[in-house]
């Protein structure tokens, strides 16, 4: 399912690109089969397709996250309801988001699986070994490839 979910994205992301006549910096026609290609290159810098998209991708993924956030209630003595409906929409779009900036960093369904995998293992370990910000370090995440 979860390839199912990278190619619609890729499809919807290629078809907003062409709606609106986004063009790369060669003035070719924008699609993300160009921002993966450039992400497998390392082309890395401030100004190439995959920062400049994660950046675009991040900020949509936060402004989801401020949409999600208004729908929350956080007033214990409110007689409020969530709209668990609208709710899950807010995620969704957050998900579209979030598997769009994944491409531009060169993963696809297959890798994001197996890094996950492995910062789970990860996590347990850190559960497991009391994990607190007096032995915090990054050096673990440094092993998964």
């Amino acid at each position: 399912m979860l390839e199912d979910i990278f190619k619609m994205q890729l499809e919807l992301n290629d078809y907003v690109f062409k709606k609106n006549n986004l063009k790369n910096k060669s003035g070719n026609d924008l699609n993300m089969q160009s921002i993966i290609v450039s992400a497998e290159k390392e082309e890395m810098m401030v100004n190439d397709l995959p920062n400049e998209w994660l950046v675009n991708y991040s900020k949509a993924i936060k402004e989801e996250l401020l949409e999600l956030d208004d729908e929350l209630l956080w007033k214990w003595w409110s007689k409020d309801k969530i709209d668990m409906q609208n709710i899950r929409v807010e995620l969704i779009d957050i998900l579209h988001f979030l598997v769009s900036a994944m491409m531009c960093a060169g993963l696809n369904a297959e890798k994001v699986f197996d890094i996950y995998r492995q910062k789970h293992a990860i996590n347990i370990k850190r559960q497991d070994t009391e994990y607190s910000k007096k032995i915090k370090t990054e050096d673990d995440n440094k092993e998964i490839k």
